[in-house]
């Protein structure tokens, strides 16, 4: 029977768990940006509207 490399599997978690990581940091900042860019949009579009 083989024996399971310790090492590997460990190495495996350890990745996983920085990519999940990076990708909680990713939509975290998408989304403290997001709102940024929505009030800029309205105030846009009220702008628009009052003008025809």
């Amino acid at each position: 029977m083989a024996k399971p490399n310790f090492s590997f599997v460990k190495r495996q978690k350890e990745m996983a768990k920085k990519k999940k990581k990076e990708e909680k940091k990713q939509r975290k900042l998408a989304k403290k940006l997001e709102p940024q860019e929505e009030e800029r949009g309205d105030v846009v579009t009220d702008g628009e509207n009052d003008a025809p």
